[in-house]
């Protein structure tokens, strides 16, 4: 950690009054958990402090504190803006534009742009809610009860149950604080990671009666059609991508979720040691080495072409060089 840095942020959030926070478009757990917990952890001090998500809150998270709270745009008149796991301002949707820089970002993607005045970014850190874990006490700020469940929110949803190939054993020491902080870890795992709507199992259906698999990478879709006949109501995968990268056999996973607004999002899945983070910043997007997406404008049938016949080849290209590196067109 950056010493420096910590007290700068330390005595512009002591000197800010009204504060917003935004999350990324589509969130997930993690950002939801990270803008929430540190929405608590700074109320503790008396300011008014606003969340944001262009998206709004997903049912699934509802369960939160302050989650009933959130906005779908930024309110005016306030003093300080900070945008959390964001890789890029593109990331947050619209809610930004016409706005001042952020005043703080704070992110843990390997493949994060710079946007804000100040850049707390740790791609070494497994989820940004792991970031805020250690960095709230050293900001001044207190992790409550309330900002705990947030956080292990967070770090569970990124590192799946701490299953991902990146979890480390701080991450389990970070989750057994936020325990002692008074967050039921049961309670948590369980509506994070565990229960599914009827909908969402029939979503998956429709997902795990299109999967194909040809040279170690396995591939699936969800079309608009699939989410419609599912009934349906969120526009992303329901975290099908962690249940199809579960399956033996491949290095890379792939899943295609159509959207509405005529763009598929691509999330790529992969085995220790092949970068898919490469692939995914060629078509516009990125993450981390083993867990990436982009969001692609076109037909779900071309853009599945593209992608998998770029995975093929950027795999060819591990096989004969041994070294993880971008593919030429």
């Amino acid at each position: 950690m950056n010493h420096d840095l910590d007290s700068t942020i330390q005595r512009q959030l002591a000197a800010a009054q009204n504060i917003v926070i935004v999350g990324h478009i589509r969130p997930d757990g993690d950002v939801i958990g990270s803008m929430l917990g540190l929405a608590h952890a700074l109320r503790t001090d008396n300011r008014r402090v606003t969340c944001v998500l262009q998206d709004g809150m997903p049912e699934k998270y509802v369960f939160l504190p302050g989650a009933s709270e959130v906005l779908t745009s930024v309110p005016p008149n306030y003093d300080y803006l900070i945008v959390v796991d964001s890789s890029d301002i593109q990331r947050t949707g619209q809610v930004l534009e016409g706005l001042p820089p952020a005043n703080l970002v704070i992110d843990h993607h390997r493949t994060h742009d710079d946007f804000g005045l100040i850049e707390y970014v740790l791609p070494e850190v497994e989820a940004t809610a792991l970031i805020l874990t250690r960095s709230i006490p050293s900001w001044g700020l207190t992790i409550t009860k309330e900002a705990a469940t947030c956080l292990l929110t967070g770090i569970l949803s990124d590192t799946i149950g701490f299953r991902t190939g990146s979890t480390r054993p701080a991450a389990l020491r970070a989750a057994a604080d936020l325990m002692e902080h008074g967050a039921d870890f049961h309670d948590v795992y369980q509506r994070t990671l565990s229960d599914k709507t009827i909908a969402e199992a029939r979503y998956w259906g429709q997902g795990l009666t299109k999967i194909q698999q040809s040279d170690a990478i396995l591939w699936s879709t969800l079309s608009l059609h699939d989410r419609i006949l599912s009934r349906y109501q969120g526009n992303d995968d329901a975290d099908l991508i962690n249940l199809l990268s579960a399956i033996k056999g491949s290095l890379v996973t792939v899943l295609f979720v159509e959207q509405e607004d005529g763009i598929v999002k691509v999330s790529w899945r992969s085995v220790e040691g092949v970068d898919v983070s490469a692939l995914a910043r060629d078509f516009g997007g990125g993450g981390h080495m083993a867990a990436a997406g982009a969001e692609i404008n076109g037909s779900l049938q071309d853009i599945q072409e593209r992608v998998i016949h770029k995975t093929k080849r950027y795999l060819e290209a591990l096989r004969l060089s041994g070294l993880k590196e971008n593919l030429d067109d």
